[in-house]
């Protein structure tokens, strides 16, 4: 069974095909991705609307390169999916429509994929790991804590009640004057600074229910980006060291409160999952595989290829719900907004 994927979500254009084996494994036949960020990066962060005309400019040779890519003719294919939201919604439309497209002109199934689901799933294609594991989603638009039970079942642990993980990264490193995007840029000069030069708060660390909170911490660099100023290089290097330091301890603190809650509700997770763009943070990776060592689990994160947004981890989440024999009908909307769990509350808890 194959599927064509298409992501189109924020700034990157991306279709891949993947098969699904006989096992249930998956296999990338191929992935192709457009990264739009040059484009943004003048601007310090996306342009809807640029973004948008740049998905319509690239998507057609995006598609047609994944096809040529994986050898095979829209025949060979057995579902096209497209990731139907989250995400800025000219973007959303883009790659929507040209699945749709697709999908009517050769009289294949259509599905529509929640982006979050595509990062969620994404350790089943390249780890074939089993129900239930707990999920860190940790990117430019979302933290969130998800206790994952099978395709379709999620229910959130934690999340932000302010900026997300990969957002604050972004917002510290136009503070210090990195560019954009400025993740990569922060965690490059963290590892030559002190991380014990500023004493950032550490946000949430003790709480009983495990969300995050940024807002406050990013402001403490702020302070002290000012306090400290004019910054040389390794004033830039230690603010980014005891950020990134601040971030990790809230991180690891949160997660062990979400795997307790886990084991009582749930029973042992099978994995602790770490997903989506910010799951590409060797220093995280490092943290959680220490964490996950304690637990005694297996700690999974994708190839860095696929923690950004990628179009294997739609197709794939789409070759999981058609092998359910689900489909989805070509009236579907895109959704701006389209919580993991729906019946999530709002997190009560402030910083």
């Amino acid at each position: 069974m194959r599927v064509l994927g298409i992501e189109t979500t924020c700034d990157e254009t991306a279709a891949a095909v993947v098969e699904r084996l006989p096992d249930g494994s998956g296999r990338i036949l191929s992935n192709a991705i457009l990264s739009q960020a040059k484009r943004h990066a003048a601007y310090g962060g996306v342009v809807p609307e640029i973004a948008s005309r740049a998905h319509v400019d690239a998507v057609d040779r995006i598609v047609a390169q994944a096809m040529q890519s994986a050898d095979l003719t829209i025949n060979q294919i057995d579902g096209v999916a497209a990731a139907g939201g989250p995400g800025l919604i000219g973007g959303v439309i883009v790659g929507l429509t040209t699945a749709k497209a697709i999908a009517f002109a050769a009289g294949r199934p259509f599905l529509a994929i929640n982006h979050l689901e595509g990062h969620a799933l994404t350790a089943r294609l390249t780890d074939n790991v089993q129900f239930p594991y707990l999920l860190l989603l940790a990117s430019g638009g979302h933290s969130q804590l998800v206790a994952v039970e099978g395709v379709g079942k999620y229910t959130r642990l934690g999340t932000t009640i302010d900026d997300a993980i990969g957002e604050a990264f972004d917002k510290v490193a136009k503070l210090l004057g990195l560019g954009y995007p400025g993740g990569p840029a922060v965690e490059r000069l963290a590892t030559n600074g002190n991380p014990e030069r500023f004493a950032f708060p550490r946000p949430m660390v003790g709480r009983p229910e495990p969300n995050f909170s940024l807002s406050g911490l990013k402001t403490a660099v702020r302070i002290e980006a000012e306090r400290t100023a004019p910054l040389n290089d390794k004033d830039v290097a230690d603010l980014c060291a005891g950020f990134q330091a601040a971030v990790l301890d809230m991180v690891l603190d949160r997660v062990r409160v979400a795997l307790s809650q886990f084991k009582t509700r749930y029973g042992q997770p099978t994995a602790l999952v770490v997903a989506g763009g910010v799951a590409a943070n060797m220093a995280l990776r490092e943290g959680l595989q220490r964490l996950s060592d304690h637990f005694r689990i297996p700690m999974l994160a994708p190839p860095l290829q696929l923690c950004g947004d990628n179009g294997a981890m739609i197709a794939w989440a789409g070759l999981e719900r058609l092998s359910m024999g689900l489909r989805d009908p070509l009236s579907f909307a895109p959704r701006a907004r389209w919580p993991l769990d729906e019946n999530a509350a709002a997190p009560g808890a402030r910083a």
